[in-house]
């Protein structure tokens, strides 16, 4: 998938995920912080992945786990946003 794939993932799942969450009218500006929570997320999971050998670049278990911490990261970020 290589580093730009996980950037536009992580902006993906980032707006997405902002817009979808519930408390999202409560936490002021947090788009930015939803986009930049999304794209921390992919890249954490995506270097994690590579670093512990649970897969290479471009393996179909990349693209799940890296949209899902940084779904996770996005619906922390939020949730504290709106606190």
């Amino acid at each position: 998938m290589g580093w730009s794939g996980i950037v536009i993932l992580g902006l993906v799942v980032g707006g997405a995920g902002w817009w979808l969450h519930p408390l999202r009218r409560a936490a002021r500006h947090g788009l930015v912080l939803a986009l930049a929570a999304g794209v921390l997320g992919a890249a954490l999971a995506n270097a994690a992945g590579g670093a512990t050998g649970l897969f290479h670049d471009g393996e179909l278990l990349q693209w799940p786990l890296s949209a899902a911490l940084a779904l996770v990261f996005v619906g922390v970020c939020v949730a504290l946003r709106a606190r």
